[in-house]
């Protein structure tokens, strides 16, 4: 309904003139230049962003993908220096050769899986040779080939603040910088209807990802999210309950209840 013609309904309605224009003012002055979208309750997309790995043929269009960016371009960055770049990889083929460079780190993956124990982690040497390692099957990525695109997350190592680059353990906090961000996306994802997986094996070839996509040096590679519409949508995840991840005043504190 235009404004107008509200105006005309409000004083046919009660024969006061005044009111009528002052409904009209107020209407005009808080109305927005495009229509609301209406989205998912917050709550209901944190609960139901699984990871999505199948995707039908549906395409995802620019102008929803753009939107997706949109909103996550709204979290938080160390200093606000906002140091993301984005790279929206549609291309058939490159999408392929980022496929095939994840068997690098699939491989390995695969087999410490299969000798009982935790991949690639950064705390315990692994027990498995590199000759076990290098016989082991492993295929590409393939949701990297059957999504509608893929968002490969860099970040700028210049702006990033790396508090425990000292500690004697593997870093993490730079990825403050950039993985909020990264979460933003498969959230507003998921809002849209479409969801992705935080894929990061294809970066244990950083230097061949960053070659084929021309990646500047000094940036790093901290995600890659294959996007698309779900074959099946979850809308129920399975998560530890939060007496058993938060405990009061100390890690050894009692479970955190209400």
């Amino acid at each position: 309904m235009s404004l107008g013609l509200l105006h005309e309904v409000v004083l046919g309605l009660t024969g006061d003139r005044l009111a009528a224009r002052a409904i009209q003012v107020c209407l005009h002055t808080f109305s927005f230049p495009q229509p609301m979208m209406l989205g998912m309750e917050l709550s209901d997309v944190m609960r139901t962003t699984g990871a999505v790995r199948r995707f039908t043929d549906d395409p995802l269009p620019d102008d929803v993908l753009e939107r997706i960016l949109d909103n996550a371009r709204f979290a938080p960055t160390g200093g606000n220096r906002q140091g993301s770049h984005v790279i929206v990889v549609r291309d058939v083929q490159t999408r392929k050769t980022l496929a095939d460079l994840s068997v690098t780190g699939a491989r390995r993956y695969t087999a410490q899986v299969k000798n009982g124990e935790f991949p690639w982690n950064p705390t315990k040497p692994m027990k498995v040779t590199p000759e076990e390692v290098a016989a082991t099957e492993a295929g590409p990525y393939l949701p990297f080939v059957y999504c509608s695109a893929v968002l490969v997350v860099c970040v700028d190592l210049n702006v990033c603040a790396a508090f425990d680059q000292h500690l004697d353990r593997v870093g993490l906090i730079a990825g403050a910088s950039v993985y909020p961000f990264v979460w933003n996306i498969l959230l507003a994802a998921r809002n849209e209807g479409f969801g992705g997986a935080l894929a990061t094996v294809t970066v244990a070839e950083e230097p061949r990802v960053k070659e084929l996509l021309g990646i500047p040096e000094d940036y790093a590679v901290a995600a890659l999210l294959p996007i698309g519409k779900p074959v099946k949508q979850v809308h129920k995840l399975t998560r530890k309950p939060v007496s058993e991840i938060a405990t009061r005043d100390r890690f050894d504190g009692e479970p955190f209840r209400a």
